[in-house]
């Protein structure tokens, strides 16, 4: 099944989106014991709904850009809370803002690390050159 065959259902069983997804069902499992995920019951068979399937696909993008589940559950309860999405679009902002902060603190500290690196290196390099 590709995407937009997947667009296009209302039902889903969890096999189905770990296949379109590339991830395990136990992953999903997770994801609805955290509560970021509700899936109908039918009997013991969980069926998920393309309401579900967007959420997971907000998940996964969460989890890819760094954000922790927690961030990601925040991020997901307004949208219930507000339908007019502004808590949620200000809240949104307000971690990319925070997450972008932190990876750019990461890069600064590669940067120099990477620097210090070259720097050993060129003066073992000396080093070697003289002993030889």
């Amino acid at each position: 099944m590709n995407r937009r065959e997947s667009e296009n259902r209302d039902l889903f069983a969890i096999a189905d989106l770990a296949r379109e997804f590339g991830i395990s069902t136990r992953a999903i499992r997770f994801y609805e014991s955290k509560g970021l995920l509700n899936p109908e019951r039918v009997g013991s068979t969980r069926v998920f709904r393309r309401r579900d399937r967007a959420r997971l696909i907000l998940i996964l993008r969460g989890k890819r850009l760094g954000f922790s589940l927690r961030d990601i559950s925040d991020y997901l309860s307004l949208y219930d809370a507000d339908r007019t999405q502004r808590a949620q679009v200000n809240l949104l902002v307000d971690m990319v803002d925070q997450r972008m902060q932190m990876l750019e603190q990461q890069l600064a500290d590669l940067q120099t690390t990477i620097a210090e690196l070259h720097e050993i290196k060129k003066l073992a390099g000396e080093r070697l050159a003289q002993a030889g």
